[in-house]
């Protein structure tokens, strides 16, 4: 790409058509990481056919080009959560749903019921690790593969393991009210039902992701940016 990287805009193309989510995630790979995607970064057809055959059944062609484009790119989809290696996909144990993404400590899996592998870009679930395990079930989570993986690169974005990321606990109303005032909220969401709202700002550059009030996490392009967010949003930062 020759041109300057429009975040908000370009996520907000994302939100309406699966082909623009991929293109958000090559700007975003540019311009906001290391390494812009490479005809290497994505996986093999080789690899998609072989689990295919294993499982014995088709993957939607969203999740395939989600893995044609980015599946080598750790950096892009694994920081904090796993997504799962085309080897490493396999049905649950209620044999409701293909399991494709793990939370980094077992307490949740995203997936798609096998009812909806016939759709090029079928609703994504997440099933929480309960000790009642008569309470679990498949949630909804987003209702597109492809904006699963907008929400992947997003936030593992902000988990990158980095002085470009950093994070605050429990910010406070006046916190909040800053953000909500000066910072741009941008045209995504995304949370388990009866969880707090899941909000995306742009803040003086940084991409800010707000969890409902209980943590702030944070991602920018440069050292400076980060430190002008933590000066203006005064609180007790982790890296700062």
């Amino acid at each position: 790409m020759t041109h300057e990287f429009d975040l908000g805009r370009s996520l907000a193309a994302g939100v309406e058509d699966r082909q623009a989510v991929w293109d958000f995630v090559r700007g975003f790979a540019e311009h906001w990481s290391d390494t812009a995607l490479g005809d290497d970064d994505g996986l093999p057809e080789a690899e998609l056919v072989a689990a295919e055959q294993r499982l014995g059944l088709r993957l939607p062609a969203a999740l395939r080009e989600a893995y044609a484009l980015l599946g080598r790119r750790d950096d892009l989809t694994s920081n904090h959560d796993t997504l799962r290696e085309p080897a490493e996909l396999c049905v649950d144990e209620t044999g409701e749903a293909l399991v494709f993404r793990d939370e980094n400590q077992g307490a949740a899996r995203w997936g798609i019921l096998l009812a909806d592998l016939s759709l090029d870009d079928p609703p994504v679930r997440i099933r929480p690790d309960l000790a009642d395990k008569s309470r679990e079930k498949w949630e909804p989570w987003l209702e597109r593969t492809s904006l699963a993986f907008l929400e992947i690169v997003l936030s593992e974005a902000t988990q990158a393991p980095d002085e470009l990321v950093d994070f605050l606990d429990a910010p406070d109303e006046g916190i909040v009210a800053a953000l909500e005032k000066d910072g741009v909220r941008l045209a995504f969401s995304a949370c388990p039902p009866g969880e707090p709202s899941l909000r995306w700002f742009l803040y003086h550059g940084v991409l800010v992701r707000d969890t409902g009030g209980e943590w702030l996490h944070i991602r920018g392009r440069t050292e400076e940016a980060v430190e002008s967010v933590r000066n203006s949003l005064d609180g007790d930062w982790l890296n700062g």
